[in-house]
Protein backbone atom coordinates (compact mmCIF):
# COMPACT_ATOMS: atom_id res chain seq x y z
CA UNK A 1 0.00 0.00 0.00
CA UNK A 2 1.60 3.47 -0.91
CA UNK A 3 1.73 6.30 1.31
CA UNK A 4 0.35 9.04 2.22
CA UNK A 5 1.26 12.45 1.22
CA UNK A 6 0.11 15.95 1.75
CA UNK A 7 0.41 18.79 -0.42
CA UNK A 8 -0.74 22.50 -1.06
CA UNK A 9 -1.71 24.09 -3.74
CA UNK A 10 -2.41 27.04 -4.89
CA UNK A 11 -6.02 27.53 -6.28
CA UNK A 12 -9.12 25.19 -5.30
CA UNK A 13 -9.03 24.85 -9.34
CA UNK A 14 -6.20 22.22 -8.58
CA UNK A 15 -8.79 19.94 -7.46
CA UNK A 16 -11.93 18.74 -9.74
CA UNK A 17 -14.91 19.71 -8.48
CA UNK A 18 -16.80 16.49 -8.00
CA UNK A 19 -13.33 15.15 -6.14
CA UNK A 20 -13.83 17.75 -3.60
CA UNK A 21 -17.76 17.91 -3.35
CA UNK A 22 -17.45 13.83 -2.73
CA UNK A 23 -15.97 14.68 0.67
CA UNK A 24 -18.74 16.61 1.07
CA UNK A 25 -21.24 15.25 3.99
CA UNK A 26 -24.88 15.68 4.75
CA UNK A 27 -23.91 17.66 7.92
CA UNK A 28 -21.63 20.19 6.05
CA UNK A 29 -22.96 23.81 5.30
CA UNK A 30 -22.43 24.91 1.80
CA UNK A 31 -19.06 27.38 2.84
CA UNK A 32 -16.98 24.52 1.99
CA UNK A 33 -18.72 23.78 -0.86
CA UNK A 34 -16.06 23.93 -4.38
CA UNK A 35 -18.57 26.36 -5.84
CA UNK A 36 -18.64 28.78 -2.90
CA UNK A 37 -14.86 28.44 -2.63
CA UNK A 38 -14.04 28.85 -6.51
CA UNK A 39 -16.62 31.55 -6.33
CA UNK A 40 -14.07 33.32 -4.29
CA UNK A 41 -11.16 32.89 -6.04
CA UNK A 42 -12.31 33.41 -9.31
CA UNK A 43 -14.00 36.49 -8.58
CA UNK A 44 -10.20 37.84 -7.39
CA UNK A 45 -12.07 38.23 -4.03
CA UNK A 46 -10.21 35.39 -2.24
CA UNK A 47 -6.46 36.01 -3.95
CA UNK A 48 -2.82 37.08 -3.12
CA UNK A 49 -4.39 40.96 -4.15
CA UNK A 50 -6.34 40.66 -1.11
CA UNK A 51 -4.30 38.76 1.39
CA UNK A 52 -5.55 35.63 0.82
CA UNK A 53 -3.14 33.32 -1.25
CA UNK A 54 -4.88 29.84 -1.81
CA UNK A 55 -3.07 27.18 -0.39
CA UNK A 56 -5.37 24.59 0.22
CA UNK A 57 -4.24 21.40 1.91
CA UNK A 58 -4.48 18.08 0.50
CA UNK A 59 -3.81 14.59 1.44
CA UNK A 60 -3.73 11.90 -0.95
CA UNK A 61 -2.80 7.71 -0.85
CA UNK A 62 -1.91 6.94 -3.94
CA UNK A 63 -4.71 7.85 -6.79
CA UNK A 64 -6.99 8.31 -3.57
CA UNK A 65 -8.15 11.65 -2.11
CA UNK A 66 -8.56 11.04 1.76
CA UNK A 67 -8.77 14.54 2.87
CA UNK A 68 -8.53 18.21 1.98
CA UNK A 69 -8.43 21.49 4.18
CA UNK A 70 -9.19 24.63 2.54
CA UNK A 71 -6.16 26.99 3.54
CA UNK A 72 -4.97 30.32 2.43
CA UNK A 73 -1.20 32.56 3.52
CA UNK A 74 -2.53 35.95 4.86
CA UNK A 75 -0.15 38.62 6.10
CA UNK A 76 -2.74 40.73 7.66
CA UNK A 77 -6.08 39.71 9.63
CA UNK A 78 -8.54 41.44 7.59
CA UNK A 79 -11.75 39.03 7.09
CA UNK A 80 -10.54 36.23 8.62
CA UNK A 81 -12.15 36.90 12.22
CA UNK A 82 -9.43 35.25 13.88
CA UNK A 83 -9.51 38.44 16.32
CA UNK A 84 -5.56 38.01 16.87
CA UNK A 85 -5.13 41.97 16.49
CA UNK A 86 -3.65 41.76 20.03
CA UNK A 87 -0.80 38.77 19.08
CA UNK A 88 0.28 40.31 15.99
CA UNK A 89 0.34 44.18 17.67
CA UNK A 90 2.20 42.11 21.04
CA UNK A 91 4.60 40.01 18.42
CA UNK A 92 5.51 43.33 16.57
CA UNK A 93 6.27 45.22 19.99
CA UNK A 94 8.69 42.82 20.74
CA UNK A 95 10.42 42.33 17.08
CA UNK A 96 8.55 38.93 16.39
CA UNK A 97 7.52 37.91 12.90
CA UNK A 98 3.41 37.04 12.96
CA UNK A 99 2.91 38.13 9.71
CA UNK A 100 2.83 36.30 6.90
CA UNK A 101 0.55 33.48 8.63
CA UNK A 102 -1.48 30.28 7.45
CA UNK A 103 -5.43 29.99 7.68
CA UNK A 104 -7.33 27.09 7.57
CA UNK A 105 -11.08 28.73 7.63
CA UNK A 106 -13.65 30.31 4.79
CA UNK A 107 -12.78 33.44 3.76
CA UNK A 108 -14.64 36.17 5.33
CA UNK A 109 -16.78 33.82 6.43
CA UNK A 110 -17.13 33.31 10.44
CA UNK A 111 -19.20 29.95 10.30
CA UNK A 112 -18.11 27.03 12.05
CA UNK A 113 -18.40 23.80 10.78
CA UNK A 114 -15.91 20.93 9.59
CA UNK A 115 -12.53 22.27 8.26
CA UNK A 116 -10.73 18.98 7.23
CA UNK A 117 -13.00 17.41 4.69
CA UNK A 118 -12.59 13.47 5.37
CA UNK A 119 -13.23 10.74 2.41
CA UNK A 120 -15.93 8.93 4.08
CA UNK A 121 -15.42 5.85 5.63
CA UNK A 122 -12.23 6.56 6.83
CA UNK A 123 -11.90 5.54 10.58
CA UNK A 124 -11.42 7.35 13.56
CA UNK A 125 -7.74 6.11 13.63
CA UNK A 126 -7.25 7.09 9.99
CA UNK A 127 -8.44 10.45 10.87
CA UNK A 128 -6.39 11.34 13.59
CA UNK A 129 -3.22 10.06 11.67
CA UNK A 130 -4.09 12.74 8.63
CA UNK A 131 -5.04 15.21 11.31
CA UNK A 132 -1.27 14.79 12.32
CA UNK A 133 0.00 14.57 9.24
CA UNK A 134 -2.01 18.03 8.25
CA UNK A 135 -0.76 19.76 11.36
CA UNK A 136 3.17 18.48 10.45
CA UNK A 137 3.31 19.25 7.29
CA UNK A 138 1.59 22.89 7.80
CA UNK A 139 4.32 23.71 10.37
CA UNK A 140 6.61 22.45 8.15
CA UNK A 141 5.16 24.98 5.63
CA UNK A 142 5.64 27.52 8.09
CA UNK A 143 9.30 26.71 8.82
CA UNK A 144 10.24 27.18 5.12
CA UNK A 145 8.56 29.82 3.88
CA UNK A 146 8.88 31.83 7.63
CA UNK A 147 5.49 32.09 8.45
CA UNK A 148 4.68 33.47 12.52
CA UNK A 149 1.35 31.68 12.87
CA UNK A 150 -1.02 28.62 12.13
CA UNK A 151 -5.05 29.22 12.80
CA UNK A 152 -7.61 26.55 12.12
CA UNK A 153 -10.40 28.80 12.62
CA UNK A 154 -14.30 27.95 12.92
CA UNK A 155 -13.64 24.38 13.19
CA UNK A 156 -16.08 21.76 14.49
CA UNK A 157 -15.69 21.40 18.26
CA UNK A 158 -14.54 17.93 17.31
CA UNK A 159 -12.17 18.76 14.86
CA UNK A 160 -11.16 21.81 17.36
CA UNK A 161 -9.81 18.96 20.36
CA UNK A 162 -8.25 16.38 17.08
CA UNK A 163 -5.69 19.53 16.29
CA UNK A 164 -5.20 19.87 20.36
CA UNK A 165 -4.42 16.70 20.55
CA UNK A 166 -2.06 16.87 17.91
CA UNK A 167 -0.31 20.26 19.65
CA UNK A 168 -2.37 23.20 18.65
CA UNK A 169 -4.03 25.44 21.25
CA UNK A 170 -7.55 25.90 21.63
CA UNK A 171 -9.18 29.00 22.12
CA UNK A 172 -13.16 29.11 23.08
CA UNK A 173 -15.04 32.23 21.87
CA UNK A 174 -19.02 32.95 20.90
CA UNK A 175 -21.78 33.74 18.44
CA UNK A 176 -25.55 34.41 18.99
CA UNK A 177 -27.62 31.88 17.68
CA UNK A 178 -31.64 31.22 17.83
CA UNK A 179 -31.63 27.62 18.84
CA UNK A 180 -35.16 25.90 17.58
CA UNK A 181 -36.16 23.36 19.61
CA UNK A 182 -39.47 22.16 17.69
CA UNK A 183 -41.52 24.98 18.37
CA UNK A 184 -45.39 24.55 16.67
CA UNK A 185 -45.76 27.89 16.72
CA UNK A 186 -44.00 31.79 16.76
CA UNK A 187 -46.68 32.34 19.77
CA UNK A 188 -44.63 29.47 21.71
CA UNK A 189 -41.44 30.97 20.50
CA UNK A 190 -42.44 35.01 22.04
CA UNK A 191 -44.08 32.68 25.44
CA UNK A 192 -40.24 32.22 26.76
CA UNK A 193 -40.14 36.21 27.24
CA UNK A 194 -41.44 38.59 29.99
CA UNK A 195 -44.36 40.61 29.21
CA UNK A 196 -42.77 43.82 28.84
CA UNK A 197 -40.31 42.57 26.30
CA UNK A 198 -42.96 40.20 24.74
CA UNK A 199 -44.74 43.81 23.95
CA UNK A 200 -41.41 45.95 22.74
CA UNK A 201 -40.87 42.84 20.30
CA UNK A 202 -44.05 42.80 18.61
CA UNK A 203 -44.26 47.10 18.87
CA UNK A 204 -41.47 46.71 16.61
CA UNK A 205 -42.13 43.67 14.59
CA UNK A 206 -44.87 45.80 13.94
CA UNK A 207 -43.26 48.70 12.43
CA UNK A 208 -42.89 47.37 8.66
CA UNK A 209 -46.52 46.89 7.99
CA UNK A 210 -47.01 50.73 9.65
CA UNK A 211 -44.47 51.75 7.17
CA UNK A 212 -46.00 50.09 4.29
CA UNK A 213 -42.78 47.93 3.63
CA UNK A 214 -43.62 44.17 3.04
CA UNK A 215 -41.23 41.33 3.62
CA UNK A 216 -40.79 38.27 1.71
CA UNK A 217 -38.22 35.67 1.25
CA UNK A 218 -37.10 34.77 -2.59
CA UNK A 219 -35.45 30.84 -2.40
CA UNK A 220 -33.95 28.43 -4.84
CA UNK A 221 -37.88 28.81 -6.58
CA UNK A 222 -37.73 32.31 -6.97
CA UNK A 223 -33.94 33.07 -7.78
CA UNK A 224 -34.23 30.63 -10.70
CA UNK A 225 -36.35 33.56 -12.62
CA UNK A 226 -33.40 35.71 -13.15
CA UNK A 227 -30.12 34.60 -11.04
CA UNK A 228 -28.11 37.34 -12.56
CA UNK A 229 -30.68 40.31 -11.45
CA UNK A 230 -30.87 38.90 -8.08
CA UNK A 231 -26.96 38.94 -7.75
CA UNK A 232 -27.06 42.39 -8.81
CA UNK A 233 -28.92 43.18 -6.18
CA UNK A 234 -27.26 40.95 -3.32
CA UNK A 235 -24.52 43.06 -4.03
CA UNK A 236 -25.88 46.17 -4.24
CA UNK A 237 -27.54 45.59 -0.75
CA UNK A 238 -23.82 44.50 0.22
CA UNK A 239 -22.10 47.70 -0.92
CA UNK A 240 -24.74 50.22 0.84
CA UNK A 241 -24.12 48.70 4.08
CA UNK A 242 -20.20 48.88 3.84
CA UNK A 243 -20.30 52.12 2.23
CA UNK A 244 -21.61 53.85 4.67
CA UNK A 245 -19.28 52.33 7.59
CA UNK A 246 -15.49 53.91 7.94
CA UNK A 247 -14.40 50.62 8.71
CA UNK A 248 -16.13 48.91 5.70
CA UNK A 249 -14.28 46.68 3.68
CA UNK A 250 -15.24 45.66 0.27
CA UNK A 251 -14.29 42.52 0.21
CA UNK A 252 -16.97 40.66 -1.65
CA UNK A 253 -17.50 41.93 -5.47
CA UNK A 254 -20.27 41.52 -8.50
CA UNK A 255 -18.59 39.01 -10.10
CA UNK A 256 -18.05 36.74 -6.91
CA UNK A 257 -22.37 37.12 -6.77
CA UNK A 258 -22.77 36.78 -10.11
CA UNK A 259 -20.60 33.47 -10.10
CA UNK A 260 -22.06 31.97 -6.86
CA UNK A 261 -25.79 32.34 -8.04
CA UNK A 262 -25.05 31.00 -11.16
CA UNK A 263 -22.93 27.99 -10.00
CA UNK A 264 -24.34 27.24 -6.82
CA UNK A 265 -28.22 29.18 -6.16
CA UNK A 266 -29.77 25.80 -4.56
CA UNK A 267 -28.85 27.36 -1.17
CA UNK A 268 -28.79 30.85 -1.22
CA UNK A 269 -31.98 33.24 -0.12
CA UNK A 270 -32.65 36.80 -0.26
CA UNK A 271 -34.65 38.62 2.16
CA UNK A 272 -36.63 42.01 0.42
CA UNK A 273 -38.06 44.53 1.95
CA UNK A 274 -40.16 46.53 -0.34
CA UNK A 275 -42.29 49.79 -0.05
CA UNK A 276 -44.32 51.14 -2.86
CA UNK A 277 -42.62 48.44 -5.30
CA UNK A 278 -39.53 48.99 -4.71
CA UNK A 279 -36.53 47.07 -2.78
CA UNK A 280 -35.25 49.55 0.48
CA UNK A 281 -33.33 46.47 2.12
CA UNK A 282 -32.95 43.29 2.27
CA UNK A 283 -30.38 40.07 3.71
CA UNK A 284 -28.50 37.63 1.77
CA UNK A 285 -28.93 34.06 3.37
CA UNK A 286 -27.62 31.20 3.11
CA UNK A 287 -29.28 27.85 4.11
CA UNK A 288 -28.42 24.39 4.72
CA UNK A 289 -30.44 21.04 5.52
CA UNK A 290 -30.97 22.47 8.91
CA UNK A 291 -29.79 25.29 9.67
CA UNK A 292 -30.06 28.99 7.84
CA UNK A 293 -26.46 31.61 7.90
CA UNK A 294 -27.47 35.27 7.96
CA UNK A 295 -24.81 36.88 5.76
CA UNK A 296 -25.49 40.80 4.80
CA UNK A 297 -27.62 42.80 4.54
CA UNK A 298 -28.14 46.36 3.29
CA UNK A 299 -30.90 49.24 2.98
CA UNK A 300 -31.45 51.77 0.48
CA UNK A 301 -33.71 53.48 2.62
CA UNK A 302 -33.43 53.89 6.26
CA UNK A 303 -36.63 53.29 8.56
CA UNK A 304 -37.01 52.68 12.37
CA UNK A 305 -36.86 48.95 13.25
CA UNK A 306 -36.44 47.58 10.16
CA UNK A 307 -33.19 45.96 10.48
CA UNK A 308 -34.38 43.76 13.43
CA UNK A 309 -37.07 42.87 11.07
CA UNK A 310 -35.28 42.16 7.85
CA UNK A 311 -32.07 40.54 9.96
CA UNK A 312 -33.43 38.70 13.18
CA UNK A 313 -37.53 38.68 13.14
CA UNK A 314 -38.55 37.57 9.65
CA UNK A 315 -35.90 34.86 9.90
CA UNK A 316 -36.37 33.53 13.16
CA UNK A 317 -40.35 33.37 11.46
CA UNK A 318 -39.08 31.13 8.65
CA UNK A 319 -37.00 29.02 10.83
CA UNK A 320 -39.92 28.00 13.20
CA UNK A 321 -41.94 27.49 9.68
CA UNK A 322 -39.37 24.98 7.98
CA UNK A 323 -38.53 23.33 11.39
CA UNK A 324 -35.02 24.67 10.72
CA UNK A 325 -32.74 23.93 13.55
CA UNK A 326 -30.52 26.87 14.09
CA UNK A 327 -30.61 30.16 12.69
CA UNK A 328 -26.73 32.05 12.90
CA UNK A 329 -27.60 36.03 12.31
CA UNK A 330 -23.64 36.11 12.21
CA UNK A 331 -20.97 37.42 14.02
CA UNK A 332 -21.51 39.85 16.92
CA UNK A 333 -23.97 41.51 18.07
CA UNK A 334 -25.41 41.94 21.99
CA UNK A 335 -28.62 43.23 21.13
CA UNK A 336 -29.56 39.29 19.73
CA UNK A 337 -29.90 37.87 23.05
CA UNK A 338 -33.03 40.45 24.08
CA UNK A 339 -34.40 39.00 20.88
CA UNK A 340 -34.01 35.62 21.32
CA UNK A 341 -30.59 34.33 20.70
CA UNK A 342 -27.89 32.86 22.76
CA UNK A 343 -24.81 32.40 23.51
CA UNK A 344 -23.02 29.75 21.71
CA UNK A 345 -19.43 28.28 21.59
CA UNK A 346 -17.39 28.98 18.53
CA UNK A 347 -13.43 26.94 18.35
CA UNK A 348 -10.28 27.78 17.13
CA UNK A 349 -7.01 25.94 17.32
CA UNK A 350 -3.26 28.03 16.92
CA UNK A 351 0.46 27.69 17.00
CA UNK A 352 2.68 30.40 16.87
CA UNK A 353 6.62 29.99 15.40
CA UNK A 354 8.31 31.71 18.29
CA UNK A 355 8.75 29.60 20.91
CA UNK A 356 8.33 32.62 23.51
CA UNK A 357 5.21 34.43 21.86
CA UNK A 358 3.71 30.63 21.41
CA UNK A 359 4.31 30.04 25.27
CA UNK A 360 2.89 32.91 26.34
CA UNK A 361 -0.20 32.97 23.50
CA UNK A 362 -0.73 29.47 25.02
CA UNK A 363 -1.09 30.40 29.10
CA UNK A 364 -3.88 33.21 27.66
CA UNK A 365 -5.55 30.86 26.02
CA UNK A 366 -5.84 28.37 28.29
CA UNK A 367 -7.20 31.48 31.01
CA UNK A 368 -9.67 33.35 28.40
CA UNK A 369 -10.95 30.05 27.12
CA UNK A 370 -11.52 29.22 31.01
CA UNK A 371 -13.14 32.59 31.81
CA UNK A 372 -15.40 32.30 28.59
CA UNK A 373 -16.61 29.04 29.74
CA UNK A 374 -17.42 30.14 32.81
CA UNK A 375 -19.32 33.33 31.38
CA UNK A 376 -21.54 31.27 28.88
CA UNK A 377 -22.18 28.79 31.76
CA UNK A 378 -23.08 31.31 34.15
CA UNK A 379 -25.75 32.95 31.37
CA UNK A 380 -27.17 29.91 30.84
CA UNK A 381 -27.88 29.11 34.26
CA UNK A 382 -29.30 32.36 35.44
CA UNK A 383 -31.11 32.66 32.30
CA UNK A 384 -32.62 29.00 32.06
CA UNK A 385 -35.98 30.46 31.92
CA UNK A 386 -35.81 31.73 28.75
CA UNK A 387 -34.09 28.14 27.71
CA UNK A 388 -36.02 26.91 24.68
CA UNK A 389 -35.71 23.39 25.45
CA UNK A 390 -36.62 24.04 29.13
CA UNK A 391 -40.59 25.65 28.13
CA UNK A 392 -43.51 22.76 28.20
CA UNK A 393 -45.26 24.79 25.88
CA UNK A 394 -43.95 23.99 22.80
Amino acid sequence: MSARSVSFVQAIAAIPCEHWNALLSPTDNPFVDWRFLAALEQSGCASPQSSWTPCHAVVRQGSSLLAVAPAYLKDGSDGDFSRDWEWAAAAERARIPYYPKLVFGIPFTPVSGRRILFASGLSESDQHEITEQLVSASKQLMQKLGLGALHVLFPTQEQSALCATHGLTERIDFQYHFVNPGYRSEDAFYARFSSKRRNAMRREMAAPAEQGITLETLRYEDLKRDLSLYAQLAHTLHRSTVDKLLWGRRWLNQAFYEQLFLTMPQPLELVIASKDGQVVAGAFNVASSDRLFGRYWGCLQEFPFLHFNVCLYHSIAACIARGTSVFEGGAGGEHKISRGFEPTETYSAHAFAHPQLGAALQSHLQRESERRRAAIAEWRQTESVLKPWSDPKL
